[in-house]
């Protein structure tokens, strides 16, 4: 049996935004910044997207950029809005749970005379407002606090931190790569000036993704060249893949709430199976949590090794860890929430998606305590060679 319990690092692209893709690699190639009808026919496709990306988080069309990712769009906001708003302050908040994209920005500006503050969080992986309250200063220009987190799957108190940020006349920035399209999403009820978003994590294509953009929010372009995309990245738009996202993002809409109610039972039913094996783990939240993660850490056992072994017997998933200079290190998200080491090694996260079954998780509850129990029979392994 297969089973693909790796949802929150890709899906499988719809075969519905397949079809709706193709007509643009060929008899529609068009430039759509060309005024001839080819190229008038490629604007009309990606104006249309542009229309469902914004319905989906309730924005008006004009406020969103495409981009290639959600990585992309994460190192806009951040890089933007300081190269923007610098005259006002060089002080940025966000948290220790952040995805690279943001924490790595954010190391690129510290490197440039810029400070950041890193907020914690608590042992479920939640931001504490108060904290940010605090961690603003009169210099604050940017707040950067994910939707829900890509490892643990705790969802964020956005809505109260974003109107912290609309309080003090500082940018909110979200990354919603995990939750757009799989719990609604309302930049006006989220109070946020800018939110990520990709395609290919909603049954979309790789490659494409968007920032949401407030109309009259301070940002500065940090990709030059032409003047695509209302001037704000340069770059011939990616035709094909934005009529991909906008149809995923369609489809996504129209079974959103059917689907995570299907998706949680599935959840809670593989979350309380794992639970009951001996020195099990659930990290993140028990109640503010993403419909699909189940993120467990199994004591005395190594990800790695569970990996592979989940792999033999047709399963994908995902580890907790990182490969660091030749060990197996806990990720940064596992050592924020407080998890020891030697826990925090034997982490897996399983993600859940249109392809999940009830049968699926049958089989996840059947195989996973039998490979804890032998992995524990077995010394670890001391070359992991994960990424």
């Amino acid at each position: 049996m297969h089973v693909y319990a790796d949802h929150g690092a890709t899906t499988p692209v719809d075969a519905r935004v397949v079809s709706a893709m193709l007509p643009y690699f060929s008899e529609r190639f068009g430039n759509a910044s060309s005024i001839h009808a080819w190229g008038q026919e490629a604007r009309e496709a990606v104006d249309r997207a542009r229309e469902h990306v914004a319905r989906a988080i309730g924005a008006t069309p004009s406020e969103i950029v495409f981009t290639s990712g959600a990585t992309e769009s994460d190192n806009f906001a951040a890089l933007g809005s300081a190269f923007a708003n610098e005259s006002r302050g060089r002080h940025l908040v966000t948290t220790t749970v952040e995805h690279h994209a943001v924490l790595e920005a954010c190391g690129f500006l510290e490197s440039r005379g810029y400070e950041v503050t890193f907020v914690p969080v608590d042992r479920e992986g939640r931001v504490d407002p108060d904290d940010v309250r605090a961690a603003i200063r009169n210099d604050t220009i940017l707040i950067s606090v994910m939707h829900a987190n890509n490892e643990i799957g705790t969802v964020e108190p956005i809505e109260t931190i974003g109107r912290l940020a609309r309080e003090r006349g500082v940018l909110m920035h979200t990354d919603a790569a995990q939750t757009v399209g799989i719990m609604p999403v309302h930049v006006d009820e989220l109070s946020v000036d800018l939110l990520s978003i990709s395609a290919h994590k909603r049954y979309g294509p790789k490659g494409v993704g968007a920032l949401y953009v407030r109309k009259g929010a301070r940002i500065s372009r940090i990709q030059h060249g032409g003047s695509h995309e209302r001037n704000r990245r340069a770059g011939t738009e990616n035709v094909p893949a934005a009529v991909g996202f906008g149809e995923a993002i369609r489809i996504a809409l129209e079974s959103m709430e059917e689907e995570a109610a299907r998706l949680r039972v599935l959840r809670d039913r593989l979350a309380q199976g794992l639970a009951r094996i001996d020195g099990a783990r659930l990290n993140g939240s028990l109640t503010d949590r993403l419909p699909g993660n189940v993120n467990v850490s199994f004591e005395g056992a190594d990800s790695e090794s569970l990996l592979m072994a989940l792999d033999f017997r047709g399963v994908a998933a995902s580890s907790g860890s990182a490969c660091t200079s030749g060990s197996l290190e806990p990720s940064h998200v596992l050592s924020a929430i407080g998890l020891p080491p030697d826990i925090a090694k034997g982490t897996v996260r399983f993600s859940l998606g249109r392809t999940t079954s009830a049968a699926d998780v049958d089989y996840l509850l059947h195989v996973v305590p039998e490979i804890v129990s032998q992995l524990r029979r077995k010394p670890p392994l001391t070359t992991p060679n994960i990424r």
